[in-house]
């Protein structure tokens, strides 16, 4: 493969992860985006990014969150007001 066909799977991936990401989309913060795509893949990817499902998934799995996801959703949770603070 030359280097301009790999453009083309690369910005699908990006658009990807900043689109289907755990609640990310609706709450459009780059630091969840960024902090937790990889997790939603390895432990929720079976729901839908825009349901309610995703945040009870990322809470059920809370300790197996990457330590970058817990610190990034603390960070918004404390920006925001919202609940996810306890660790």
């Amino acid at each position: 493969m030359t280097p301009t066909s790999f453009r083309l799977p690369a910005a699908a991936a990006l658009l990807t992860l900043l689109v289907a990401t755990p609640a990310l989309a609706q709450r459009d913060d780059q630091g969840l985006q960024m902090n937790c795509a990889g997790d939603y893949f390895k432990l929720c990817a079976g729901a839908d990014p825009d349901s309610p499902e995703v945040e009870r998934c990322f809470a059920r799995n809370r300790a197996k969150l990457s330590a970058q996801c817990r610190a990034a959703i603390t960070a918004y949770d404390r920006k925001t007001g919202g609940k996810g603070d306890e660790q």
